[in-house]
């Protein structure tokens, strides 16, 4: 990542209206999802930002769900996309990666539906015995 962006793991940095804007609007998975839920998911989470540097303003998010000791869960990934293309989401990936390494967790799942490229840059594979592995959803 050049000097015009930076990235954060200060949760002060959060634009929330910005990050909902985008999962409640943009994405494939958090359609519709309110303002107070996705509040209360940042506030339960780890939360991690690219911002361009002269204007602060955010161009990517991603949260992790964590014990902080054995697992965490990578989830809510968005890069605005009118910067797509200009490798933020490997700097963000790489910065939340960077982040969680010193805690040598066990495991560090995700899901996604469309970017198994950018993640395999970082270690993240299929599940070796996906049949070992159920979900419950909600209704």
């Amino acid at each position: 990542m050049d000097s015009t962006y930076r990235f954060s793991a200060d949760i002060s940095d959060i634009d929330r209206a910005i990050v909902h804007r985008w999962l409640s609007e943009e994405s494939y998975w958090a359609k519709g999802r309110s303002r107070a839920t996705q509040d209360q998911a940042i506030d339960a989470s780890r939360n991690f930002g690219v911002y361009e540097t002269i204007s602060g303003q955010q161009v990517a998010y991603a949260r992790v769900v964590t014990d902080g000791a054995t697992f965490a869960w990578l989830c809510d990934v968005f890069v605005n996309p009118e910067v797509r293309g200009h490798g933020l989401g490997v700097a963000l990936i790489e910065g939340v990666i960077n982040e969680f390494e010193p805690l040598d967790l066990k495991r560090m799942l995700l899901s996604t539906g469309d970017a198994h490229g950018l993640y395999s840059k970082f270690g993240f594979e299929p599940l070796d015995i996906p049949s070992k592995w159920m979900q419950r959803v909600a209704k």
